[in-house]
């Protein structure tokens, strides 16, 4: 399945990435040069590979499958980008701590199984200031075999007669392991593991990690993505996919009512030549402290 997907992957992605969901993902990622940056699931390193060529101090790939990993270095070795690659889980980076700048998972959460470890680990290797950027199925319209697209044909308001198409969902709220087909070849199906979970699973995933959500987006086809493919048009309407970028939870210093109310006290009095709150001395209209 590397080879397979290598082929259609390429140095620039397959129609779905390159047209739907990486200009979203990039757009958020932003400038990298001068960046540490992790490709976690990073496959045959197109991705990793743009990092580099744009600029990012270091690029890490890392992906558990050793077939993708192998192909990710041919290509590096064809084209030197300066991006290395590397076998191992997300969960287990085995890097420093607070060495990473950016950490980017492009549709990779929802196909590994210990996601919450995954995230724990992103959290530990990130600088103080550093950002996750990951992209996923749509929690909420893309669930395995449980959501589907229904078309119905009939006559509208205006008289017209159109294709009227709808996204079914059915069970977000179960949290389940899935078979998901991949057609490689004419008389060939490959299944792998995807794992649906709730954005609230995913929320709970970052906050209990030390991250924060700081930035979502939900990926709009590109005019390739439209004229391409059946499922373009559907897809401007209802997303398949999201984007999330988080970051780490800046811990901020608890100001107790007491204190508070002492500094707005300190400051009505610089004011108001000592006289105290209560003693008349504020006139009609201004503001306390003024």
């Amino acid at each position: 399945m590397a080879r397979w997907r290598d082929e259609r992957t390429g140095d620039r992605g397959d129609l779905w990435h390159r047209a739907l969901i990486d200009p979203s993902l990039l757009r958020v990622v932003g400038r990298v040069a001068g960046l540490r940056v992790v490709e976690i699931a990073c496959g045959n390193g197109y991705l990793a590979r743009r990092f580099a060529r744009s600029g990012a101090a270091t690029v890490l790939g890392v992906d558990s499958s050793t077939p993708s990993v192998r192909i990710a270095r041919a290509r590096e070795r064809e084209r030197p980008t300066g991006a290395r690659f590397r076998v191992g889980g997300a969960a287990r980076l085995a890097l420093p701590p607070g060495t990473v700048d950016l950490v980017v998972a492009n549709m990779a959460l929802m196909d590994i199984a210990d996601a919450r470890g995954a995230i724990r680990e992103v959290a530990r290797v990130l600088a103080p200031r550093g950002r996750f950027v990951f992209s996923i199925s749509h929690p909420c319209f893309d669930l395995d075999e449980r959501s589907l697209w229904s078309i119905e044909q009939g006559f509208g308001a205006d008289g017209i007669y159109r294709d009227t198409v709808w996204r079914k969902t059915r069970g977000y709220r179960d949290e389940v392991r899935s078979k998901i087909p991949w057609r490689i070849g004419e008389r060939k199906v490959v299944w792998t593991e995807s794992y649906h979970r709730t954005l609230s699973t995913y929320s709970r995933y970052l906050r209990g990690a030390g991250l924060v959500i700081s930035r979502i987006e939900e990926p709009k086809p590109l005019r390739e993505m439209l004229e391409r493919s059946p499922q373009g048009p559907y897809i401007a309407g209802v997303p398949l996919h999201l984007v999330v970028e988080a970051i780490p939870r800046t811990p901020f210093r608890r100001v107790s009512r007491t204190s508070e109310y002492s500094q707005k006290e300190g400051a009505r009095r610089s004011g108001s030549g000592g006289r105290t709150r209560g003693s008349g001395s504020r006139r009609r209209g201004s503001t306390p402290g003024s």
